[in-house]
Formats: C-alpha cells, sequence, structure tokens
C-alpha cells in the first residue's frame, strides 16, 4: 500500500509538470503586438533660406519739438497722440520779454540810424569844403571815419533787430513735418528751455513708410552681401549707393504675425562695430494703416538663396550619437532600419538632408525612443495623429 501511494505521487506530479510546460510554450508562441509610431516621409521641395534679425521700429523722421528759448509755457494747441500737419502751430511760449527786447534792438537800430545820418551830412559839407583848402585833410579824414563807423553801428543795429525778431518767432512752435505727435513733456505754466526744466517738449514722427534699425552678425552681413552682389553682377560700389531698391524683406511683428508689406534697405553703416561685432542696417516698409508705431519689437527676415529640389525631413526625426547624425526609417514589412544621413541647412521645423535619404522614405518622428533596429512597427502618419479623429 506503501508503495502504491508514492508511486501515486510521482503520477500526479509528473502530469502537473506536463501541464505547466505545455503552458508555457504556448506563452513563447504568442506574438507580441506591433509598436505604434508617428511616420513622416521625406520631402522632395524647393527650400528658400533665411535669415532673421531682431530690431525696433522708428519714423522714416523722428523730430524732437524743442524750446530754442526760455520762457513760461503759455499753451498746447495740439491733441497728444494724433497727427498734425506741417506748419500746424504747437506750443506757445511767454511772448512779453523777447517782444521788449525787439522794441528795444528797433530803437538802437532808430539812434544809429540817426547818428548815420548826421555823419552823412556832415561829410557831405565838409568834403568841397577840403577841396578848395577850406578845411584841413584832418577834418576830412575824421569825417569819413565818423561816417563809416555810423554805417556800422547801423548794421549792427540791424542785425540786433533781426536776432529779437528770430528769437521772438521761437516763442511760437510749429510741426515741420506731417507725422503723429506724442505725449508733451510739459504742461502750460511751466519753464521751459533750460536744464533741468524740459527742453524737448515732444516728439513728432513721419510714420508712413515706417523703418526698422537691426543688427547682423559679420557672418550674416558676408552670406547676405555675397549674395547680393552676386546678383547685381559685381557692382559693389554702385549697389552701395542706390541700396537694394528690391521688397525682399518681410517684417515679422511681436504677436508672430507678418506685416502685409514687404520692405527694403534704405540705409547702412559703413563699417562693423567692433564692440558688438554686429553691423547696423535700416530698412523702409509702407504702412498705409499706420498700424506700426515707433519704438515697436519687430524681426526681419531676408531670403538669401533658394535650394531646389531637395529632401526634406522634419528636424525632430533626427537623432546624433557622437557627431553622426541618424534617423530610423520604416521600410518593408514595417521593419525598422536605422540610416545615417548628413544634414543640410535648417528652414524652420525641417532640415535638408543632404545624403542618406530618398524622397518618399518614412522617418519615425514620434516613439524613437522605444524602437530599435529591425523591430516591426505599426507606423501612423502624422497628418492622421494630428488629425481630431487621430
Amino acid at each position: 500500500m506503501r508503495a502504491l501511494g508514492c508511486l501515486a505521487i510521482i503520477v500526479i506530479s509528473a502530469g502537473l509538470l506536463a501541464g505547466c510546460e505545455n503552458d508555457t510554450g504556448a506563452g513563447a508562441q504568442a506574438v507580441a503586438p506591433a509598436l505604434p509610431v508617428v511616420v513622416s516621409p521625406a520631402e522632395r521641395r524647393d527650400v528658400p533660406l533665411t535669415v532673421e534679425m531682431v530690431g525696433s521700429t522708428l519714423g522714416t523722421q523722428d523730430v524732437p519739438i524743442r524750446a530754442r528759448v526760455e520762457g513760461f509755457l503759455e499753451s498746447i494747441n495740439f491733441d497728444e497722440g494724433r497727427f498734425v500737419n506741417k506748419g500746424d502751430l504747437l506750443y506757445t511760449i511767454d511772448a512779453q520779454p523777447f517782444q521788449a527786447k525787439l522794441v528795444e534792438a528797433q530803437s538802437q537800430l532808430a539812434a544809429a540810424q540817426t547818428q548815420h545820418a548826421k555823419a552823412e551830412s556832415d561829410l557831405v559839407r565838409i568834403r568841397p569844403l577840403a577841396e578848395m583848402k577850406a578845411v584841413s585833410e584832418q577834418d576830412l579824414d575824421g569825417a569819413v571815419a565818423q561816417e563809416a563807423a555810423a554805417r556800422a553801428s547801423v548794421r549792427a543795429s540791424e542785425a540786433a533787430v533781426e536776432l529779437a525778431e528770430i528769437e521772438l518767432s521761437y516763442t511760437r512752435l510749429y510741426a515741420p513735418i506731417d507725422g503723429l505727435i506724442g505725449l508733451t513733456q510739459a504742461k502750460p505754466g511751466e519753464f521751459v528751455g533750460r536744464e533741468p526744466n524740459p527742453v524737448v517738449l515732444n516728439q513728432l514722427s513721419d510714420i508712413d513708410p515706417i523703418r526698422v534699425r537691426f543688427s547682423i552678425s559679420e557672418r550674416e552681413y558676408l552670406v547676405l552681401a555675397r549674395t547680393y552682389l552676386s546678383t547685381k553682377g559685381g557692382a559693389g560700389r554702385q549697389a552701395r549707393q542706390t541700396g537694394s531698391g528690391e521688397n525682399n524683406l518681410v517684417l515679422i511683428l511681436a504677436d508672430g504675425t507678418e506685416h502685409p508689406h514687404t520692405g527694403h534697405v534704405v540705409a547702412a553703416s559703413q563699417s562693423i562695430n567692433q564692440d558688438t561685432g554686429t553691423y547696423t542696417l535700416e530698412a523702409s516698409f509702407a504702412n498705409p494703416d499706420l498700424l506700426l508705431l515707433p519704438g515697436q519689437f519687430a524681426r526681419v527676415r531676408a531670403l538669401y538663396e533658394t535650394l531646389e529640389n531637395v529632401v526634406v525631413i522634419p528636424r525632430k526625426a533626427v537623432s546624433e550619437l557622437q557627431g553622426l547624425f541618424r534617423v530610423y526609417v520604416v521600410a518593408a514589412g514595417d521593419q525598422v532600419v536605422v540610416r545615417e544621413v548628413t544634414l543640410g541647412p535648417e528652414t524652420g521645423n525641417d532640415v535638408v538632408v543632404e545624403a542618406g535619404l530618398e524622397a518618399g522614405d518614412s522617418v519615425i518622428v514620434e516613439g524613437i525612443q522605444k524602437v530599435r533596429p529591425g523591430v516591426t512597427v505599426q507606423p501612423v502618419s502624422s497628418s492622421a495623429a494630428e488629425s481630431p479623429q487621430g
């Protein structure tokens, strides 16, 4: 009986082991599900190469309205932040001291003219007497000198009157150009025209067209200069004197939108700034809607070359390992293969591939960290992944 019991235990154990082996074999034969990845096709297209420069806007003319004489501000004759026309009265300064100075200068001129008339009359009387030897030559010389001095005094007095009239005219400040005027720096009753009191009372800007001042690095300058001079047939001096004249610049505003009007370079510095290593330029853009104001942040985009019919892939599809660039490509049978690539310039979120890929190759753009060469994946196009249904 004891022997039969042991035999039963052995048989049961063997059956259990066989069952475990069958379960393990079935699990080994199960196929793991394919890993889903997002892919994007390599495309052939023309790629414009651009550089972007950071700058700020300023008026075509930014004119400071300056108090050219000292005095108390009497009136403001414009609406702040509005457009004014050339010749419009902007400010008046108390004119009484300058009117008094003008009257004084006019009285001195009248006295000088009287002295000159007397000296001229004396000379007219003495000259014939001197010819008859009735008076000495010394008397004649004295009369001539007195007439000349009186004539010079008249000219000096006339200049003093003219200066007094000019100073009086400075008490009325007119708009020198058409443009947008800003906030006044002084109010009626304030003393202006001498530090620390306000001297510059306002700013007047012509904003159509508007200018953008920006700086580029020395490298960017060389790229743009060579491109531009090559398109002009090497006419370097004439090109620099006349400017490009081509509306090939795009203005990008602070909110990321593009200004609807393109522009061109109208001014540039004569040298590279050795302190910053930059080159400064100014571009002009039409501003008919008067949307742009002086002092705004802006970026200027310039096209310098167009690569024709090149292979382009998303930049995020590229990984780097020890200075080598590679991409994961979904090949036949949805298997992953690795390709080493040679990269060209970047353009936005894409990058040009100079070697290693062909147009139409599906490169993995999402899920790169999870894949390995030879793994079977389930590719999903990037357009489908970005759709609401995806």
